[in-house]
């Protein structure tokens, strides 16, 4: 048994560019702060799977897949010799750690093409906004994070197999991963390094995620101004800031609308809601708006085409799906979806001299004014006082 170097450095530098990549996408898949990172990490791995594809074809012996090329029987096989202590030693991979890695870059694929999908769909942002409708991508959603959570329990799996067989044949695994280098006979094929392919693969994703932060979201920050909120400390900025579609507007609706209070887009009520309120102006919540019969009419027809039932963004189509069809609400902080999102704030937020009131939604959501009332476009204000306070804090 000689010192021999197994594992090239493109395999090794893909191997633990996966694992942290998937780790870091997991821990930033809950909040929408992270988004940005957690999109970043997905498209990362879809191109580290890529590669891997092709280095199975090019890369050195034990990295190609012809070298660990075992059918579920052999696998399942395999596993019953571990269980009796009598599984024999394999220098690549055994067979039932090929099996994991096949599936881990299958459910990679499906993880991060849903990823994709639900991003275009759900949030209307990445190269596949707008292909899809939100009740198309709600099943997507659930195979993404369904794919996600499968993936955790193969990457579980094959941490207890590396172990496992660590232990059994009196050898580390996950040092050979880092080092390249295992004991094995004589006439075993040896790797190439490979250290100029590894070079270039570094480069690639130093640049990919140079670009994307240094660039692409930056950019975004700087052209939605969430710098304003940052220097007074009443706001946190998230990584990257949503850029909503641009939605219809109507200078007549948005004037007579905007002359007594802030303005509420259409998409936030139904239709049937909208000619309820119009057709009942002379007692518009204690006040006669007093509009003329064709002021009355166009301000309607634009209500009408762009109500929630378009479902021209998310906040409309869950605002629709909730209200029950044989409910008319007036009242957009009365429709079941708006409560259940806002519930969980505390009263101390409402109380807050930059919000206090339910109906001032621009206080949070910095894309109010637009329509589009996206998650990444919201944000809770601290109070001055508060942000004061952290802000001596961090000094």
């Amino acid at each position: 048994m000689v010192r021999t170097l197994i594992w090239d450095l493109p395999t090794r530098l893909f191997h633990w560019a996966l694992a942290s990549s998937f780790t870091f996408a997991w821990l930033t898949s809950d909040g929408d702060r992270w988004r940005s990172i957690h999109v970043f990490l997905g498209y990362l791995i879809l191109g580290l799977v890529v590669f891997r594809l092709v280095w199975g074809f090019a890369g050195s012996h034990f990295s190609r897949f012809a070298s660990f090329w075992f059918g579920p029987g052999e696998a399942l096989a395999y596993l019953k010799q571990v269980a009796t202590r009598k599984a024999p030693r394999h220098v690549g991979h055994n067979p039932t750690g090929s099996l994991a890695i096949y599936t881990l870059l299958a459910l990679a694929v499906v993880v991060g093409l849903t990823g994709i999908l639900t991003l275009g769909g759900d949030e209307q942002q990445g190269i596949a906004a707008g292909w899809l409708s939100f009740s198309q991508v709600e099943w997507l959603k659930d195979l993404h994070e369904l794919g996600a959570n499968l993936m955790l329990a193969v990457v579980f799996g094959h941490i207890t197999g590396v172990v496992v067989e660590s232990v059994l044949h009196h050898e580390n695994l996950a040092r050979s991963m880092v080092t390249g280098f295992k004991m094995a006979d004589p006439g075993t094929p040896r790797a190439k390094p490979h250290t100029w392919v590894a070079a270039c693969m570094l480069l690639a994703m130093l640049g990919f995620g140079g670009w994307w932060f240094a660039y692409a979201i930056d950019r975004q920050i700087d052209d939605q101004s969430w710098h304003i909120n940052m220097e007074d400390g009443t706001g946190e900025a998230p990584h990257v800031k949503f850029v909503g579609k641009t939605l219809p507007d109507d200078p007549l609706w948005r004037d007579e609308c905007g002359s007594c209070h802030a303005v509420f887009y259409p998409a936030l009520l139904p239709s049937r809601s909208w000619q309820k309120i119009m057709a009942e102006q002379d007692q518009h919540f204690g006040t006669d708006l007093g509009l003329d019969t064709e002021t009355v009419a166009a301000v309607l027809q634009f209500m009408v085409d762009n109500a929630a039932e378009k479902h021209a963004v998310e906040a409309a189509y869950k605002i629709e799906k909730s209200i029950p069809s044989a409910e008319t609400p007036l009242r957009i902080t009365e429709t079941p979806y708006w409560m259940k999102k806002h519930r969980e704030i505390a009263a101390s937020d409402w109380a807050n001299p930059l919000v206090m009131s339910k109906t001032n939604c621009a206080a949070c959501h910095t894309d109010a004014d637009a329509g589009t009332f996206e998650d990444g476009a919201m944000h809770i204000p601290k109070a001055p006082a508060a942000a004061a306070s952290s802000a001596a804090s961090r000094r």
